[in-house]
């Protein structure tokens, strides 16, 4: 029997905390797949999303830079869904085979998918062995989010309201953390997960033969 990937697919709400967890794990030795980063690469100047956008929504979408302007696009499609159907259908598939191809080159311990959206996509879940949720309350997350980028409460909780509910993120999660207190906190968790991801990786290393 082949044996298959080993990966975490680590998931959280908007301001969560998920770039400082993925950030910890790496500095641990895991080796980080972004999907939020590969999406600005396809939408950067250049990108190579970005002649399907401008094919599908019109040169008003990109930017002086020539890179998708994501505040007018966030504005769309929170409020109309056929249009966010459609850019998803340009950048989902793209996304994925460069996930799957930064995941095969990848030399870290084990793999971690970073992936905003990985309950709502459905497709993720299927690609990862144990499903890791960050977590905070969230009055957390919304005034981490209204500092952070400089948005009013309304439009946080938009872009909240669109994503799965918390309680749904938490019941489909394998492992969460917690990250409503400080950094020592959070230290404290991402090492007990990090040895147990060892520990499980060997495990599920062990029950497969080449």
């Amino acid at each position: 029997m082949s044996r298959p990937p080993f990966a975490i697919g680590l998931t959280g709400g908007i301001g969560s905390g998920k770039s400082t967890v993925a950030d910890m794990f790496a500095a641990r030795g895991a080796s980080i797949v972004d999907t939020d980063l590969i999406a600005h690469s396809m939408t950067a100047p250049g990108g190579p999303a970005m002649p399907d956008i401008l094919r599908a929504f019109g040169p008003e979408f990109a930017d002086a830079d020539g890179a998708m302007d994501r505040a007018r696009m966030r504005t769309l499609v929170f409020s109309d869904t056929s249009a966010k159907a459609r850019l998803e259908a340009i950048l989902h598939p793209r996304i994925r085979d460069a996930a799957l191809a930064a995941a095969a080159a990848a030399t870290g311990s084990y793999v971690i998918y970073a992936v905003p959206l990985l309950i709502e996509s459905g497709t993720w879940r299927a690609r990862v062995t144990r499903l890791l949720a960050v977590d905070c309350a969230e009055e957390v997350q919304i005034a981490r989010v209204m500092a952070r980028n400089n948005l009013p409460e309304a439009q946080v909780r938009a872009i909240m309201a669109a994503q799965v509910s918390r309680a749904q993120r938490l019941a489909a999660a394998d492992d969460v953390i917690v990250n409503n207190a400080g950094i020592e906190d959070l230290t404290a968790q991402v090492e007990r997960l990090h040895a147990f991801y060892l520990h499980i990786r060997s495990e599920f290393a062990g029950n497969f033969t080449e």
